[in-house]
């Protein structure tokens, strides 16, 4: 399922700005789009994830898969503007959440760490994040396909199609979800004599999380959603340069993924996202000031497949913070925090792109992860399941 939904949301990922961009509409109203349905996932993640504990996770994601498959027919026929940015908030579409459900992503996190013992989870992570980015990477490929359809299709038309492949992998996943066994809620044991202490223990874990979160969250807000706009304004590139090259990095950034998982094992969880992490911020200090487009694309592409390689060791270890009957409001907290401040991101950057701005968002977003990956180490080191499983 993971895969087979990150391949339509790649087929979106580089392009919705692009269609846009083919539309008229102004790069502020855009950021505004992507940042609204950022706030509404997150809304929807502090509400949705505990109450997974406690009801199951299918049904919550049988929904989602429903909205995705009707928000992407309705996409086929409209481009008014406002209609089509509700779907877009919606829908979560010019995000590449990796083949997660934009909206229930908790719920998925929590759902297959009930199935996973706690010494294994970066790794177990770890492969799902491939498993992710290897769809992205193809969907990403079919991100040329208006430029193929161009003189068939003139104008934004060209990119309509991609709503239809959106909507077919979504019907997709939701046929194999209807056949996936849903296991019964983590059992609420009877609490310890410590039972005060342990959660004063665990939420204070999770305050720290959250903190970090938010300024991890607010970096890749600045940077992510517009990129494609920013490669177009900036070198006049369009879909048949973007999209083959976005859909190499995260091939690449599947097999990091992959030996992210052999590494966690060897310096732990909390090493390895701060070595990877450290490369790729390097890497996005030099993306802005690039003097072309091939060199741009290899920085991005580098700053993505070191920082996108660290997502599963980075959700393994929220949620092995707390006990397994606790999980689902790990992942909420862990999503929700960076969910909220990712969603002013986008909006920043289309008012800083609009106004000319072109290098000041990578700055600020290297600032603010500069901040966290200081601190990451230093809070989590000593709750590495990483760690532990060695």
């Amino acid at each position: 399922m993971r895969a087979i939904r990150s391949i339509a949301q790649g087929a979106l990922a580089a392009d919705f700005a692009l269609y846009t961009r083919a539309l008229g509409w102004p790069p502020a109203f855009l950021g505004a789009t992507i940042g609204a349905g950022l706030l509404l996932a997150a809304v929807l993640t502090a509400l949705v994830g505990p109450l997974s504990d406690r009801f199951g996770r299918r049904g919550f994601l049988l929904g989602y898969e429903g909205i995705e498959i009707v928000a992407a027919v309705l996409a086929l026929f409209t481009a008014a503007r406002w209609p089509l940015a509700a779907l877009a908030a919606l829908a979560g579409w010019g995000r590449g959440a990796n083949g997660a459900p934009a909206l229930f992503g908790a719920v998925e996190q929590a759902w297959l760490s009930h199935l996973v013992e706690r010494r294994a989870l970066g790794r177990v992570f770890s492969y799902m994040t491939a498993a992710g980015f290897f769809g992205l990477a193809t969907g990403m490929v079919l991100g040329a396909l208006p430029a193929l359809l161009a003189p068939l299709l003139p104008g934004a038309l060209a990119y309509r199609p991609l709503f239809g492949i959106a909507a077919l992998g979504d019907a997709l996943c939701l046929v194999l979800l209807a056949r996936t066994p849903d296991p019964p809620p983590s059992p609420q044991p009877a609490p310890p004599p410590s039972e005060p202490h342990l959660r004063r223990r665990e939420h204070g874990l999770l305050l720290r999380l959250a903190g970090l979160n938010a300024l991890n969250g607010l970096g890749i807000g600045l940077t992510g959603s517009l990129l494609s706009w920013w490669f177009a304004q900036r070198y006049g590139v369009g879909p048949a340069a973007i999209g083959p090259a976005l859909s190499l990095s995260l091939f690449l950034s599947g097999l990091s993924s992959l030996a992210a998982a052999f590494v966690v094992g060897r310096v732990g969880t909390v090493g390895t996202v701060v070595a990877m992490r450290a490369a790729g911020l390097i890497s996005l200090v030099l993306l802005p000031f690039a003097p072309n487009y091939p060199l741009a694309m290899l920085l991005y592409g580098l700053r993505m497949i070191f920082n996108r390689g660290t997502a599963g060791p980075r959700q393994a270890l929220a949620v092995g913070l707390v006990r397994p009957h606790r999980r689902g409001l790990a992942a909420t907290v862990n999503s929700f925090s960076m969910q909220l401040p990712r969603a002013f991101g986008p909006a920043l950057a289309g008012l800083l792109f609009g106004a000319g701005l072109l290098t000041a968002p990578f700055l600020l977003a290297a600032f603010f992860q500069g901040i966290y990956l200081a601190l990451y180490a230093r809070l989590f080191s000593a709750h590495d399941p990483g760690r532990e499983a060695g």
